[in-house]
């Protein structure tokens, strides 16, 4: 074996053994940061606030937003009720989730909101919308509010 071919080897193994070097540092730098994520995020974490207030959706009667009809004039309404919810800054995200269902022009709010205000603020973006100005409001004020 000559000089060159050699030197050509030493250089391969060196690099190898800096790749693997490298790799079990990103290992543990790894394992590091997702005992850290998990430490925080499960002191954090918190179940959302409507869980369970979802179980009367399961009622056969209660109105969803599998319900909500596919015409035009239907599928307008709930649209323009959902951008006067999402282009108002004052709302909290549990306003801005609420379910909107519209069926021939009777529209169903249904959900969580932080207070009356809310409540009152959503009713009257549905109320606007709709030439009927049918709006059945089922939202519900968080508890503790």
């Amino acid at each position: 074996m000559n000089r060159l071919q050699l030197f050509v080897i030493l250089v391969i193994m060196s690099a190898m053994l800096n790749c693997s070097a490298d790799n079990e540092t990103s290992k543990k730098t790894i394992d590091q940061n997702n005992n850290a994520s998990a430490t925080t995020g499960s002191t954090n974490a918190s179940a959302p606030d409507n869980t369970a207030r979802n179980d009367r959706d399961r009622n056969s009667q209660a109105i969803t937003p599998i319900d909500q009809l596919e015409n035009s004039s239907d599928l307008k309404i709930t649209q323009q009720i959902r951008q006067s919810i999402m282009d108002d800054s004052s709302l909290s995200t549990n306003a801005k989730n609420v379910k909107i269902v519209t069926q021939e022009q009777v529209v169903t709010l249904r959900g969580v909101v932080e207070n009356a205000r809310e409540k009152r603020k959503i009713e009257s973006f549905a109320k606007q919308l709709v030439t009927s100005k049918k709006v059945n409001n089922q939202l519900e004020i968080k508890s503790g509010s």
